[in-house]
C-alpha cells in the first residue's frame, strides 16, 4: 500500500494519492504538470513527511528497505562510467549477486542481447531505455516508478516494453507518459496532473470517457476501436 497525504511544494498543489497493494498506476499530464516531481516525492528523492508505504512513514526507513520497497526509473540514462559495459552495468542494479548468465537471459527478453559487451556510451537512445528496462526488472523493487519509460523507442520495442509491462515481472508499477494510446492499453488507474494538481484520480474506463477527454485534451482526441487517435 503506498499513500501521499496531501503533499505540496514549489510544483506540487495539494497532492494525495493512495495505492493499494498490487494495484497499478498511470501519471498523465503536460509538459510542466509535476510528473517527474511526483515521481520524486514518492521515492524519497524529494523528501516528505507525508508518504507512507504499507502503514509506515517512508522517512523512517532504512536505505535498504527503501531500495527494496520503490525504485525510480529516470527518462534519462545517467551513469558514473559510462564506459562501462552493459553486463558489468547491470550487475550494479541488482540488489543481490547475479550471474551473467541471468543478466543475458532478461536482454534476450528484450532482444538486446547483442548489447551485452558494448559500452553504456556507445547506445543509441532506445537502447539506454531498454537497458534501463533491464536494469528494473533486476532490481525487482515492489513499486517501480517509469518516468517516460517509452521515450525513443521503436514500434516493435514499444510492443515489447508494453508486453512486460502487462505481465507479472513487476509487483506493482507506475508509468509516468505522454502516450495516450499506450496508458489506455495498459489499462491502469489514471491521475492526471494539471498545473500540479490533481485533475483526475480514478479508473482508466472512467477517464477515457468521451468528456473527459474533450475537458483535457481537447475535440480531436477520441477513442476508436480499442486505440487511442488524434485527429489533425
Amino acid at each position: 500500500m503506498l499513500e501521499l497525504k496531501s503533499y505540496s511544494n514549489y510544483i506540487l498543489k495539494d497532492v494525495s494519492l493512495y495505492l493499494k497493494k498490487g494495484e497499478n498506476l498511470i501519471i498523465l499530464g503536460e509538459n510542466g504538470a509535476g510528473k517527474s516531481t511526483l515521481a520524486k516525492v514518492l521515492t524519497g528523492l524529494i523528501s516528505s513527511s507525508n508518504l507512507y508505504i504499507n502503514n509506515k512513514n517512508f522517512e523512517n526507513y532504512s536505505d535498504k528497505e527503501r531500495a527494496e520497497f520503490i525504485n525510480y526509473i529516470p527518462p534519462n540514462f545517467e551513469i558514473y562510467d559510462e564506459y562501462m559495459t552493459v553486463l558489468e552495468y547491470l550487475h550494479t542494479c541488482s540488489l543481490k549477486p547475479l550471474k551473467d548468465e541471468t543478466i543475458v537471459n532478461i536482454l534476450k527478453l528484450l532482444g538486446i542481447e547483442n548489447l551485452q559487451k558494448s559500452a553504456c556510451i556507445s547506445l543509441s537512445s532506445g537502447e539506454k531505455q531498454l537497458v534501463m528496462l533491464s536494469s528494473a526488472i533486476l532490481h525487482n523493487a515492489q513499486i517501480t516508478i517509469f518516468d517516460e519509460l517509452t521515450a525513443n523507442l521503436d514500434i516493435k520495442k514499444l510492443k515489447d516494453v508494453f508486453d512486460i509491462l502487462s505481465n507479472a515481472f513487476f509487483t506493482q508499477k507506475i508509468v509516468i507518459t505522454h502516450n495516450l494510446d499506450f496508458a489506455y492499453a495498459l489499462n491502469y488507474k489514471i491521475l492526471f496532473l494539471h498545473n500540479g494538481r490533481v485533475e483526475f484520480f480514478s479508473s482508466c474506463e472512467e477517464f477515457f470517457k468521451k468528456e473527459n477527454l474533450f475537458k483535457y485534451f481537447g475535440r480531436n482526441v477520441r477513442v476508436e476501436n480499442s486505440h487511442v487517435v488524434i485527429d489533425l
